[in-house]
């Protein structure tokens, strides 16, 4: 059993081999640092037990988060009502001992990054992407690399292809974002470098479900409404226009994308093409409810991790909708598109069929009092989350495990959230505490998740943020490099037995090996190695949250 703080030198890369004790993260030594940069936002493949950077209180530099504020209520479709942040972004480092948080930096000037409202962190390099949400002119995407300490480097930016830009999704061979754009409803496919994270060219694919035409309704400053409320006449302009909320790519094949329109009810169902990244053909679109007449207003689309289950939660409606996904149609589809065949024999042919639909508030609260905010699949799979603005609470339901019932909800209970408006909420890499950014009350509160229950319970940890809209956790990588010169040999590790390690001197480990493997070749293994030592560590990790919560 190697402990945390164990990193495997990236001297190791050369044809040299060294043996060193490891050491804290210390901001002081410079030489043996790199700040973000193009190298740095490369990992090393270790995740919660890679971090850097170390704490008495047990923080690590791979548990941070990025949260993003609105800086410019007029640009919005909705209506904050707390305070226009002077810097949108804050960059906080977590303490899993008692579930608090520390601010590490400050940025996010609104002359450079206006309203950033939604971000994704990459699967495999040090970078978070972000989008800025303005229904006037088209959003941007900005990416930045994070340094151990908090730093943010923009690194790239472009254009995300229209306004409003609410979501990003990275395509499964890292070579793509998929962004879309709330108020004029477009998707856009954008590459990026799979070896630094940036963007490598302008758009590729752009899709208008509008077909070009203009939008219908207005916006709040020139008449319009205010996309936070649920009122009747509210409702009658903002469903005059297909809105796309979010955009989800099927975890199993990969080549459907599903895309929540607010505007309009329904969920799209898109054919993405891997090989030339392009949103190239709509085959079905489908209710996202029971179809009462009334409006639901599709917002986010998860699926769940083991179960062929997928969830859509209605932001106007304020209930979730439970669908059934066909594998095999995956399938079919996926073989048709290796095979070069046409996709016109899916059309009309839906991957989902509703099985429940669920409240996400009490029965006898007022739907018009309330939207939805985020949905949530807890990474053990036992349990959804939803937040709920306007009742201001989180909801928690338990998922059924239980033969054909598989994958549908019960209630658990409604928790306060300590402030106005949860438009978003995030776990910890652990899974045992939530954060919540209540937008209206300018604050991010902290709770504690039972494993067992699903109950939470409020920390006592709340921390003043103007409008926070959205938190990303960032499980930052080890980017630690080490200077060619080799480091003063001191001692090993040596295992005693499976759950201790001792050090030792080394005083006979050779400090140069060649076996004539070129350094090339050493790096291609390292990296590779790294990425399935990532990969074990990531399943380890789930299996562990998994069995807590079954033995508890």
């Amino acid at each position: 059993k190697i402990k945390n703080s164990l990193i495997i030198p990236s001297t190791l890369l050369q044809t040299t081999i060294h043996t060193m004790t490891p050491t804290p993260f210390d901001p002081t030594n410079e030489e043996r640092m790199v700040l973000p940069s193009h190298q740095s936002t490369l990992t090393d493949g270790y995740s919660s037990g890679g971090s850097v950077w170390s704490d008495e209180m047990g923080a690590g530099s791979d548990q941070m988060f990025f949260v993003t504020s609105y800086s410019d209520f007029e640009k919005l479709a909705h209506g904050p009502r707390g305070t226009e942040a002077k810097n949108s972004i804050h960059m906080y480092r977590f303490h899993p001992a008692d579930g608090s948080l520390v601010l590490l930096n400050v940025a996010g000037n609104p002359k450079e990054v206006l309203n950033p409202a939604f971000s994704r962190f990459h699967p495999r390099l040090n970078v978070v992407y972000t989008c800025t949400e303005d229904i006037e002119s088209n959003g941007q995407i900005i990416a930045y690399a994070i340094g151990s300490n908090g730093e943010l480097t923009k690194i790239s930016q472009v254009d995300a292809g229209g306004t409003s830009t609410c979501y990003i999704t990275v395509d499964r061979a890292l070579k793509n974002i998929l962004a879309v754009n709330y108020w004029d409803s477009t998707l856009a496919v954008i590459p990026i470098s799979t070896e630094t994270g940036e963007f490598t060219g302008p758009i590729r694919n752009m899709y208008d479900p509008k077909g070009g035409k203009a939008m219908v309704a207005a916006a709040k400053k020139n008449g319009g409404v205010n996309h936070s409320h649920n009122d009747e006449s509210t409702i009658k302009q903002r469903q005059a226009d297909p809105h796309s909320h979010a955009l989800v790519l099927d975890p199993h094949v990969g080549c459907v994308a599903y895309v929540p329109d607010l505007g309009k009810d329904l969920i799209r169902e898109f054919y993405y093409d891997r090989e030339a990244g392009a949103i190239s053909f709509e085959f079905n679109f489908m209710p996202s409810g029971l179809s009462t007449g009334m409006p639901d207003g599709p917002r986010y689309f998860e699926f769940h991790p083991t179960y062929d289950i997928a969830y859509v939660v209605n932001e106007l409606s304020s209930t979730i909708a439970v669908f059934s996904v066909n594998r095999a149609l995956l399938k079919e589809i996926s073989d048709a598109a290796n095979e070069g065949r046409s996709m016109e024999q899916f059309k009309g042919r839906s991957t989902l069929t509703l099985i429940q639909s669920i409240s996400t508030i009490p029965s006898a609260f007022p739907t018009s009092m309330n939207t939805c905010g985020r949905i949530c699949v807890h990474q053990s799979g036992k349990f959804v989350i939803v937040s709920n603005r306007g009742h201001e609470s989180i909801s928690i339901f338990r998922v059924n495990n239980n033969g054909s019932e598989n994958g549908k909800l019960y209630a658990v209970g409604y928790f306060h959230t300590r402030g106005e408006t949860p438009r978003h909420f995030q776990f910890d890499s652990s899974g045992r505490y939530i954060i919540v950014a209540n937008q209206d009350s300018n604050s991010i509160a902290i709770f504690s998740f039972d494993l067992k229950s699903g109950e939470i319970k409020y920390t006592g940890n709340e921390y003043r943020v103007p409008s926070p809209n959205f938190v990303c956790n960032c499980p930052v990588r080890d980017v630690f490099y080490e200077k060619q010169a080799a480091p003063e040999v001191r001692s090993i590790l040596v295992p005693v037995d499976k759950d201790e390690w001792i050090e030792q001197e080394d005083t006979e480990t050779p400090t140069h090996v060649n076996n004539g493997v070129s350094q090339k070749d050493l790096e291609a293994e390292l990296i590779e190695a790294r990425r399935e030592i990532k990969e074990l560590k990531e399943k380890l990790q789930a299996l562990s949250v998994q069995h807590e919560a079954t033995a508890a």
